[in-house]
């Protein structure tokens, strides 16, 4: 299924402090970060009886659907937030129409508030080459806030595996600046586990990752890593940046 729209907030959503306390339950219920925490189908599970599907987002990069489909298990329907920045490789386009048309999900399309146009012209050509952390704060960070605003929970895919800095990851906690519950529910897996997942559940898998590319982001800013790399070094690769500001 695919659709474009936002939800808007529900007049019944939850307060902070309940879903702040909600956030805080699951942690200790999922046993986050323990040695016997819960797995990702359990989290999910947990997130299904606390929540309804239109209360839902999951995150989705479109390297592959492995999350989206473990989601939509037991939430089919679910809304799938794709950050449509205007600098996507084509694989990464396939991939999210493949999502759409196989997967039992809703497809929308998260876009800034300018186009690649309207910001090169207010800002210069090439903005992600000298001021990338204000390229991803217009294209992704801004957009996905204000999409997040209609839901009561957001599942992302980071993974512990992926940097030194995602090391710490919950499988659930509150979003102090999204205002809503924070879901990891893969954080403990492997990319090889990951892998595997999509592969057994054959759900997309966008074909940069067989070329190198374990980490997808957006084209003038992504290149192929080499084997035993940081699987996140081909990002914003020979800068000190390292993440898009969205998991911060």
């Amino acid at each position: 299924m695919s659709g474009p729209s936002i939800p808007t907030p529900h007049s019944d959503r939850r307060g902070a402090d309940e879903l702040r306390a909600l956030a805080e339950r699951g942690a200790r219920e999922l046993r986050s970060g323990a040695a016997d925490e819960a797995g990702p189908a359990e989290v999910v599970a947990w997130v299904a009886e606390n929540f309804g599907v239109s209360q839902v987002a999951v995150a989705c990069s479109m390297a592959d659907a492995a999350l989206p489909h473990l989601v939509a298990q037991a939430l089919p329907g679910v809304d799938v937030l794709f950050l449509d920045t205007g600098y996507h490789f084509l694989e990464t386009t396939f991939t999210r129409d493949e999502v759409a048309r196989r997967l039992e999900v809703n497809i929308v399309d998260v876009k800034p508030a300018q186009t690649v146009r309207e910001q090169d012209a207010e800002f210069g050509r090439d903005l992600f080459a000298r001021d990338p952390g204000l390229c991803c704060a217009r294209r992704k960070v801004e957009p996905l806030q204000r999409a997040l605003g209609g839901y009561e929970v957001w599942f992302t895919g980071v993974r512990r595996d992926e940097a030194p800095t995602r090391a710490g990851t919950p499988l659930i906690t509150w979003d102090e600046r999204n205002g809503l519950v924070k879901v990891n529910p893969v954080a403990a897996w492997s990319f090889d586990e990951l892998v595997g997942y999509a592969e057994t559940h054959e759900v997309p898998v966008n074909p940069l990752v067989a070329n190198g590319y374990p980490s997808i982001g957006c084209a003038p800013c992504t290149r192929p890593v080499a084997a035993g790399e940081d699987p996140r070094s081909g990002r914003w690769a020979g800068l000190s940046k390292t993440e898009c500001g969205l998991h911060l």
